[in-house]
């Protein structure tokens, strides 16, 4: 009986998850509707397999309690932490705080007005963030892992790199991240420290970085296939 190859197992494995109608492993439960070309292509490439994506979110947090002995950083999720605010999709975002009847924001007071000396090192930010497009791609081999990450490093993806296992990382440096508030564990609230004018900047900033994100997944899609996919001519 011939075995098969463990990354042919690996990857029939991760197809049958993405064609099966369960909810996958994700905070969103799916594939982003704009990553799904460039996986599609990836996955129909014989030595490669997609194992994680994100086309790009809006989110506003609240940061959990900050360890000290798990040396949590600014803008980790520390025990406690809660969303306010995400979407992977740019026309929810501009007004989404006057829409925010959600349980999470009813405490939202923004004056503009709030004293900063309150904020020390164990404070629980309030972070509002864009982050990029990401995409992780298991090869074959390191012959082909190499070649996806230049192929991505060329065309702008220069966060990128190669991980154990010929774990491939596409990333890129479009991000915005800016704290907005805190919460206050004495009065058991979130205030917001900037003006609804300003959080209205963020939004559209991250419009923007939304824009030039959906074009970069676009640039990468094609490099991707001009040379993963398409053999290089040779001389007769």
């Amino acid at each position: 009986m011939v075995r098969q190859n463990p990354f042919d197992q690996k990857k029939a494995v991760i197809l049958a998850g993405i064609g099966s109608e369960k909810p996958d492993l994700s905070p969103k439960g799916n594939i982003d509707v704009l990553c799904i070309p460039i996986i599609d292509l990836i996955n129909s490439h014989q030595d490669m397999v997609t194992t994680s994506s994100c086309s790009g979110r809006v989110s506003v947090f609240v940061e959990g309690t900050k360890l000290h002995k798990g040396k949590v950083k600014t803008g980790g999720k520390g025990e406690g932490g809660k969303w306010l605010f995400v979407t992977h999709d740019y026309k929810e975002v501009p007004n989404w705080l006057e829409r925010g009847s959600n349980e999470n924001l009813k405490f939202l007071g923004i004056d503009g007005n709030t004293e900063l000396d309150s904020i020390h090192e164990d404070t629980r930010l309030v972070l509002y963030k864009f982050e990029p497009f990401i995409l992780h791609v298991k090869c074959r081999d390191f012959t082909t892992a190499s070649k996806l990450c230049n192929a991505a490093m060329a065309c702008g993806f220069r966060e990128s790199g190669i991980g154990p296992n010929n774990l491939v990382a596409l990333r890129i440096n479009i991000k915005l991240d800016t704290p907005i508030g805190y919460y206050d564990d004495n009065a058991s609230e979130i205030k917001i420290y900037v003006s609804k004018q300003y959080i209205a900047l963020l939004d559209r900033l991250s419009l923007a970085k939304f824009q030039e994100n959906t074009g970069k997944m676009k640039v990468l899609y094609e490099r991707i296939c001009n040379e993963m996919f398409i053999p290089s001519s040779s001389a007769n």
